[in-house]
């Protein structure tokens, strides 16, 4: 028995509604979005007050969804950041132009492990390219970004700017496939330390004293090592990671000598109980991501 795929197509995204997801039409048998570009909008209907990109237009109303879909056999995209959703990618190393690099799901269980725990119990879908999509719900008032490999290589993460392609959406290639049932997981407690951004450059006062910043940045070194020094079975590495972070603003800023943050990051990592080695791996990504990211950006506001 076949099916009509336009119409297994809006039973998936009417389905992935009923979850509370916010969905917009994607291309038949594609990844890009189907909705107008903002240089052909013409300003009228849904963007009569200005042109609304994909992430606006997603909807769970299922009036909506039937319109839209009953045009063509559009694809489900899913905008995770209106949903509610984290969805980390796992995506295998043949696809990230590597073939010798263990692959996402490889990478993820180990992150997990390090952190105490298995891999969560949540909502996943096999992609086309035999990679795997987890879904986990966002805590509220949490608003976070899209990554890519920020959490390690061939891990990214679909947050807010981001989105993915639905169960049941096709492609040359294949369909995305369900692999389990629709229950989702809050997102992991040391995974959103790491994801949750740094704090930024204006939350330290512009205008003090080069002396009075020094002092600041002492202050900080102190809290954030006893931080790592005192983490618990579960949350030590994504301590250690977030501490290397908040530190490497003031490293970039000529506050602290990064050797200094380094033993000081070290001893505290050791005494919560991590390896020398898991100390300085951690400590390297992430002291090397926040200087890049915050030199020059003292004065920012």
């Amino acid at each position: 028995m076949t099916h009509d795929p336009r119409t297994a197509l809006l039973h998936a995204a009417l389905e992935a509604a009923e979850h509370g997801w916010h969905v917009f039409p994607l291309r038949p048998r594609s990844k890009r979005p189907a909705l107008h570009g903002e240089k052909a909008c013409t300003r009228t209907g849904p963007c009569a007050h200005g042109h609304l990109k994909w992430e606006q237009r997603a909807t769970t109303d299922p009036d909506r969804i039937r319109a839209a879909w009953s045009h063509a056999p559009f694809n489900v995209g899913i905008a995770t950041g209106p949903s509610g959703l984290l969805v980390v990618d796992l995506d295998t190393p043949e696809h990230k132009g590597s073939w010798d690099a263990p692959d996402g799901a490889t990478t993820f269980e180990a992150l997990c492990e390090r952190a105490g725990h298995a891999v969560p119990h949540t909502y996943r879908v096999r992609t086309t390219s035999g990679g795997t999509h987890l879904y986990f719900t966002t805590p509220d008032g949490v608003r976070l970004a899209s990554t890519a490999g920020t959490v390690a290589a061939s891990v990214d993460t679909r947050a807010w700017g981001g989105y993915v392609v639905g169960a049941g959406s096709i492609l040359p290639t294949g369909t995305y496939e369900p692999l389990s049932g629709p229950e989702t997981a809050a997102v992991p407690s040391w995974l959103l330390s790491i994801l949750q951004p740094a704090p930024k450059p204006s939350q330290v006062p512009s205008t003090a004293a080069l002396g009075q910043s020094r002092r600041y940045a002492d202050v900080a070194l102190a809290n954030e090592t006893r931080n790592v020094a005192t983490a618990q079975v579960g949350e030590r590495e994504a301590t250690l990671f977030r501490a290397a972070r908040a530190l490497g603003r003031f490293v970039a800023w000529g506050d602290l000598p990064r050797h200094v943050v380094e033993q000081a990051l070290q001893e505290g990592g050791e005494t919560a109980g991590l390896t020398a080695a898991e100390c300085r791996s951690t400590l390297r990504s992430a002291l090397n991501w926040s200087i890049t990211h915050n030199q020059g950006q003292r004065n920012a506001a």
